[in-house]
């Protein structure tokens, strides 16, 4: 019993430990999200207000383009060399995109190397963020025990999302202690501060957890080595149902979170201020849902959660922007995104442990990392400038409709998969 309870409280510490870093990592990558409101005239003086975050949403996509190139060189580095090796070194890539924001100089001061720098930092933040995903999902799920797995893999969105709503909370605080003039002249690279101020902890904290049995196992049994090249030529079925099941609900999830802030100030015309509380609240009651929805997984299944989300994305999408788009009452608002975070959690919550459970140890870390970021990088990281063209063109409905079609597309991914739960290969390990 004493050596269960040591294996129980070891795996515990090595949970929070990964999820804390995870937690950090997503803040620092969701504050350029949270603040593009403030920043964007800084880095792009000239047009609208819409056009200004069409620029600023471009670059938030730019990043994304890293994230394939850091999932493979990095998803490759932790299957090789351990998880704990490829958590330390992307948080350290991380902190450095941070505080390079923090201190690059307006457009009026080094004219076109503030956004040139700009585009750097989020490149290096993505080729950062490209082999988190893949490194924490499989270091949650390999730690997980059998039977609650679901639940403590949950725990890589809970973070996620965490580290979403403490950008949101800085920039809560923010708004209420700084005049509007001084937040926008320089209040915004703060958060950027903050971020790479505690990226450095998280550095320091990784660097002391433990390896998994998991990749132990597959490192004494001399089994392939993990490459680009072994993963599509032996498994190729597998990293294809990764980039289906991803595409709809990595688009439904940017589009119902980070979209949403601009989406509420922009169309629904409520003020900055007013759509940062509706997103918070929305995003924190939907962060506690998590946990429940992947313990639910450890009962039923991971396939009925993802297909309800399927069905319900697929019904209710159209309807929930329309009528956004129509209301000025704020508590209405924050019930309707709400909603449509509920409905989204049926992928969020599950869909980490779901694609770990595809793929053998050997290659897992870059199985779930490089299939992922390729289909985020594509539907996901495009969202908010998809999101703004369509507005800017007078077509706003358009992209209501594009959400509803790529969440139909992994609806038939999830009904036509096996359900991992029951067939995982982390059994096998």
């Amino acid at each position: 019993m004493a050596d269960t309870t040591t294996e129980r409280r070891r795996r515990l510490r090595s949970i929070i430990g990964g999820s804390t870093g995870n937690l950090v990592e997503w803040y620092d990558w969701y504050v350029y999200s949270a603040f593009t409101l403030y920043f964007a005239p800084i880095f792009f003086p000239k047009g609208d207000s819409t056009a200004q975050l069409l620029n600023a949403a471009a670059v938030f996509a730019v990043g994304f383009l890293m994230r394939p190139i850091g999932a493979w060189m990095m998803g490759v580095y932790a299957d090789r060399k351990g998880r704990k090796a490829g958590l330390t070194l992307s948080v350290a890539l991380m902190c450095a995109g941070s505080l390079l924001i923090a201190v690059t100089p307006g457009y009026a001061t080094i004219g076109w190397v503030a956004p040139a720098l700009l585009v750097f930092a989020r490149l290096m933040q993505g080729l950062s963020v490209g082999g988190e995903y893949g490194a924490s999902a499989t270091y949650l799920s390999e730690m997980a025990g059998k039977d609650r797995r679901g639940f403590f893999s949950s725990f890589q969105y809970v973070t996620l999302i965490s580290g979403q709503l403490l950008a949101l909370t800085v920039l809560l605080i923010l708004q209420a202690v700084m005049p509007e003039p001084e937040l926008e002249a320089w209040g915004w690279r703060i958060p950027f501060v903050i971020g790479g101020a505690l990226a450095v902890v998280v550095f320091y904290l990784r660097r002391g957890l433990a390896e998994t049995e998991s990749f132990k196992n597959a490192q004494e049994a001399k089994a392939p080595k993990s490459s680009g090249l072994e993963l599509f030529r032996n498994h190729p079925r597998e990293a294809l149902v990764v980039i289906a099941l991803t595409a709809g609900g990595t688009l439904a999830f940017y589009a119902y979170s980070t979209y949403m802030q601009k989406f509420l100030v922009n169309t629904s015309g409520f003020s900055r201020e007013t759509a940062t509380w509706i997103t918070a609240a929305a995003l924190f009651f939907y962060m506690m849902l998590q946990p429940a929805a992947g313990a639910l997984s450890d009962k039923i299944g991971r396939k009925p959660l993802m297909i309800g989300f399927g069905v319900l994305g697929v019904a209710f999408t159209y309807l929930i922007f329309t009528t956004l788009a129509k209301t000025d009452d704020p508590y209405v608002a924050f019930a309707i995104v709400l909603g449509a975070l509920v409905i989204v959690t049926g992928y969020t919550s599950i869909n980490a442990v779901v694609k770990a459970e595809l793929f053998p140890a050997h290659i897992r870390a870059l199985g779930v990392a490089l299939p992922y970021a390729l289909a985020n990088t594509i539907f996901g990281g495009t969202a908010e400038y998809v999101a703004l063209w369509f507005k800017k063109q007078g077509m706003e409905s358009g992209f209501y409709w594009y959400v509803t079609a790529m969440i139909g597309v992994s609806l038939i991914t999830y009904l036509r998969m096996r359900d991992t739960r029951a067939h995982s290969k982390i059994l096998e390990d």
